[in-house]
Formats: structure tokens, C-alpha cells, sequence
């Protein structure tokens, strides 16, 4: 698993809670990461993107993207194929053995782009990506819903808008390639035929500003999501929550875990590993959970505040 804060990057190399983190390379900016497999990824201020294999990262690609990188997600191995989104929203491709990226053109001409939006009034980005076993990749617009494509990023579509579009984060689960999962600005959502309808599923205690979801790779109905009372204010009262039905009940976790945060546990701060291991972060601090997210145990308090987690789970998944 790679832990990155604003500047360094750690890495857990087997993802189990009896290890610490580990320092890999100091940056002077994380803007996103990813990994997959033995394949980890890194992107940088002014579109460097950093590449290597178990926390020896030794290839810099200079991509020659302009817009800020915002989100990565490896769709290859044999040959590594990543997926790169950025802000203004844009898609490009990189391939294994070229520094040259390709410009999703058909993602640069959906007519629906034309309503994305922020509530500052800035370019709107493509915030978060995921991948399911049979193919999909999911883009998540915010603010603009859901993209996705069936042929490893080069087509897309938007998904049914019935969902809020105001969307944090969007994740897919090894154990039901058919379901799509987010997290919005008006609770969770789940899709159960790739996004071509969606259920809504409400946080209790009429709080509904979600920002994390992640999904067991074992069990489709096992959801940990963040919610708060908004995105911004002193104290947002930021929580998380866990599902065992899908979202149709849940449970406000505080057993070894917070119950409240003065921010936001923020989009790419909840995940869970190949291995079913949960893990979270709050400020500068690393939870882990070994019962599904009913329990949790900090385990390492990092030097400056975690920005990003990420656990590839692509050891069981076909990819293109």
C-alpha cells in the first residue's frame, strides 16, 4: 500500500498491520497515486510521472500535460497501460515503454461536458477512477456525474445521471463486476448493472455530505464511506460509517476509530486491500481494521498529514 503525504511517499510493502510504514522518495508535490499489482505510480507537480515496482521507483516520464493531474488508474500490466485525469477534465493515456500520452478524444467531446461545473466557480476534474474484473473503467466528474468506457478509456458515455452529481468518489469491488459504487454530496449511490440505474442509500442521522467509499473485494454489501455535516467550517463533524446489506442500513463507526473529525475523511483516505484489510486517514494519523471496519487501531502517525491512501486490487483482475 502507498501512504502519501503532500511531499513524501511511504509505502507498507505487504499491506499488514504489523508493519510500519516505510519512507520511499521525498516529491516537491504529490498530485496522485496509484497502484497495481507490483506496479506503483506517482504523479508530480508539472505533469512528471514517477513509476517503479515495489517502492523502487526509478522511471520518470515527463508527460507534457498541461492541466494538473488530479487522478491515476493502472488498466494494464502486460503491457502497463495507465489511465491519467486531470483538472480542467481531461483523460489521457500513457503506454509501457513510451513517455508519450494520448488524449482521450472521445472523453474531450461528450456533449454533456458542456454542464460540468464547481461551486467556486472553477474548471470542474475528474476526481476519481475506478476499474471492475470484466473490463469497465468509471471516471468520476466533479462536479458532473459519471463517465464510463468498456475499452480500457479510449470511448465513453456518461452512466444514467439519476444519481446526485455532485460525486467524491466512485469504486467497484473484485466480488460483483456489475455493481458501481459513490459517494456524493447527497449520500451513497449504488449502480448494480454498470450505471445504467442507481439506488440511493442515506447516511443516518440526517447527515448526507459524503466524501470516501471503498468496497471488501471478498463481499459486495461490505461498505465503509465517509460523511460530515458539508465541505466546509471548523468542525464539519466528519464520520465514518460501515454497511454489511449495501447501504441499506448502517453503522456509525467509533470502536478504535474517531467518531468524529473536525475535517473531512476526504476522498482516497479509506481503502480496503486486496486482502480484505481495511485502512483509513484522519489528519496525520493511519487506522487499520482487521473485522470489516468494526474495529480499528492506529498504527503510525505520519510526520506531515496523509493526502492519499491506495491499495491496487488487481492481483484477481483481468485487466486490457
Amino acid at each position: 500500500m502507498l501512504i502519501a503525504t503532500e511531499k513524501t511517499l511511504y509505502n507498507l510493502p505487504s499491506g499488514q498491520n504489523s508493519e510500519r510504514p516505510v519512507w520511499c522518495l521525498d516529491s516537491e508535490g504529490i498530485q496522485a497515486v496509484t497502484a497495481a499489482g507490483e506496479f506503483e505510480v506517482i504523479a508530480e507537480k508539472d505533469g512528471k510521472i514517477r513509476m517503479g515496482r515495489s517502492g523502487g521507483f526509478e522511471v520518470v516520464n515527463e508527460t507534457g500535460i498541461e492541466e494538473r493531474i488530479t487522478s491515476l488508474l493502472i488498466v494494464g500490466l502486460d503491457p502497463f497501460v495507465l489511465l491519467i485525469g486531470t483538472e480542467p477534465p481531461q483523460i489521457y493515456r500513457l503506454n509501457g515503454g513510451t513517455s508519450a500520452t494520448e488524449k482521450m478524444e472521445s472523453f474531450e467531446h461528450l456533449e454533456c461536458r458542456k454542464k460540468w461545473y464547481t461551486p467556486w466557480g472553477g474548471p470542474a476534474a475528474v476526481r476519481s477512477m475506478a476499474a471492475s474484473q470484466d473490463g469497465n473503467v468509471y471516471a468520476d466528474i466533479h462536479v458532473g456525474s459519471i463517465m464510463r468506457s468498456n475499452d480500457a478509456g479510449y470511448t465513453w458515455e456518461p452512466v444514467n445521471p439519476q444519481l446526485n452529481k455532485d460525486v467524491h468518489q466512485v469504486d467497484t469491488t473484485l466480488a460483483a463486476p456489475e455493481r458501481v459504487y459513490a459517494n456524493t454530496a447527497d449520500a451513497a449511490w449504488i449502480s448494480y448493472d454498470y450505471g445504467d440505474s442507481w439506488c440511493q442509500r442515506p447516511f443516518p442521522h440526517d447527515v448526507t455530505y459524503g466524501r470516501a467509499i471503498t468496497v471488501h473485494p471478498a463481499d459486495p454489501d461490505c461498505i465503509l464511506a465517509s460523511v460530515s455535516e458539508g465541505p466546509h467550517g471548523e468542525n464539519v463533524k466528519g464520520r465514518l460509517f460501515r454497511s454489511d446489506d449495501a447501504g441499506v442500513n448502517w453503522e456509525h463507526v467509533k470502536e478504535g476509530f474517531p467518531a468524529y473529525t473536525e475535517n473531512n475523511i476526504n476522498t482516497h483516505h479509506v481503502v480496503f486491500s486486496s486482502r480484505g484489510t481495511a485502512w483509513a486517514a484522519v489528519d496525520k494519523s493511519l487506522y487499520t481494521s482487521n473485522d470489516r471496519g468494526r474495529t480499528w487501531e492506529r498504527i503510525w502517525r505520519a510526520p506531515e498529514v496523509i493526502e492519499i491512501l491506495s491499495q491496487g486490487h488487481y492481483s484477481a483482475r483481468r485487466l486490457f
